[in-house]
C-alpha cells in the first residue's frame, strides 16, 4: 500500500508542482503538447480545483501576497491559510482582484482549455477511479487496500500541498527577502516535493526550479522537468542569474543564506 501511495503521489506532484504551478501559472518554461497532456493528466490525479481557478487564484496570491486580496492570506491565521479559505466565501477583494488577472496566455492553450471544460470527469477518472481499479485488476490488490491507499494518499497530498500556503508562510528563514512572509521551510520542501523553498519562490517566481539549488532530494519535481528537457519536451527553462540572486539576497536577506554564512565562518577562522 505504501508503494501505491508514493507512486501516485509522485505523479500528482509532477502535475501540480511542475504543471499547473511552474508551467501554466508562472510560465517558468515551455512544454511541447506531449508534455502538456501528461501534466494535465497528472494534475487531475491530485483532485484539486479546476485548472482555471487554480491558475487565477495563484496568480492573485503572488500579486497580492498576504493581503485581503490573497485567497489564502496567512495573516488570517494558520488554519485559514491551510484549509479554511476553501471552506468559506472569498473575501470581496479576492473576487475583485481575481477578475482582473490576465488569463489570456493559458486560455490560448487548447490542452488547458480541454482540461477546464472536462475537468469534472477527468478528475473523477484520474484522481479516484483509475488509482483504485488499476491495483485491483493489474496485480490482484484487494478492494479495501486499494481504496484505503488512495484515501490516505489524497488526504496526505492535500495537506502537504496546503502546508506551502500555511507553514511555509509562517515558519522558516528568509535569506532572500525579510520583508515578506514566505519562508524557506525544509520540512515543507520534503513533504511537497520541492515547493517549500518559498522565500526564494516569491522573490523569483519565474524560476522553473522554484528554488535556488537543484537538489533533487528536496526538489524531486525539478528532476523530472530536467529529464523532460533532455528529450526536448521541456525547453526555455527560466532562472535568474547567479549575480542577480547574490545581489538580492545581500540587499534584502536575513543573512542566513549559505554563501553568507560560509563567508562569515571563513573570516572567523582567519
Amino acid at each position: 500500500m505504501g508503494l501505491q501511495v508514493y507512486v501516485v503521489g509522485t505523479l500528482q506532484a509532477i502535475g501540480v508542482n511542475g504543471g499547473i504551478h511552474r508551467f501554466w501559472t508562472h510560465r517558468a518554461y515551455k512544454a511541447k503538447w506531449q508534455l502538456r497532456v501528461i501534466l494535465l493528466i497528472f494534475y487531475c490525479i491530485a483532485g484539486m480545483n479546476n485548472p482555471f481557478e487554480w491558475v487565477r487564484d495563484h496568480r492573485v496570491h503572488h500579486k497580492y501576497t498576504d493581503t485581503d486580496a490573497d485567497p489564502h492570506n496567512s495573516n488570517r491565521g494558520f488554519f485559514f491559510s491551510h484549509v479554511g479559505w476553501l471552506m468559506m466565501k472569498k473575501h470581496p477583494e479576492v473576487i475583485q482582484k481575481g477578475s482582473q488577472i490576465d488569463m489570456s496566455n493559458v486560455m490560448a492553450d487548447p490542452i488547458f482549455i480541454f482540461g477546464c471544460k472536462y475537468f469534472l470527469i477527468l478528475n473523477i477518472v484520474f484522481a479516484f477511479l483509475l488509482p483504485i481499479l488499476i491495483p485491483v485488476y493489474a496485480w490482484n490488490e484487494i478492494w479495501s487496500r486499494a481504496v484505503m491507499s488512495q484515501i490516505l494518499r489524497y488526504v496526505l497530498s492535500l495537506n502537504f500541498a496546503w502546508s506551502v500556503n500555511s507553514a511555509a508562510h509562517m515558519f522558516g528563514s528568509k535569506p532572500y527577502n525579510t520583508q515578506i512572509n514566505p519562508s524557506e521551510n525544509r520540512l515543507v520542501a520534503f513533504m511537497a516535493y520541492g515547493e517549500g523553498w518559498h522565500n526564494y519562490h516569491h522573490v523569483f517566481p519565474w524560476d522553473y526550479k522554484a528554488a535556488e539549488l537543484g537538489d533533487y532530494k528536496l526538489n524531486i519535481v525539478t528532476m523530472y522537468i530536467d529529464l523532460f528537457a533532455k528529450i526536448g519536451w521541456a525547453y526555455d527553462l527560466k532562472q535568474p542569474s547567479a549575480e542577480l540572486v547574490k545581489t538580492v539576497l545581500r540587499k534584502k536577506g536575513d543573512g542566513s543564506h549559505w554563501s553568507i554564512v560560509s563567508e562569515a565562518n571563513n573570516k572567523t577562522e582567519q
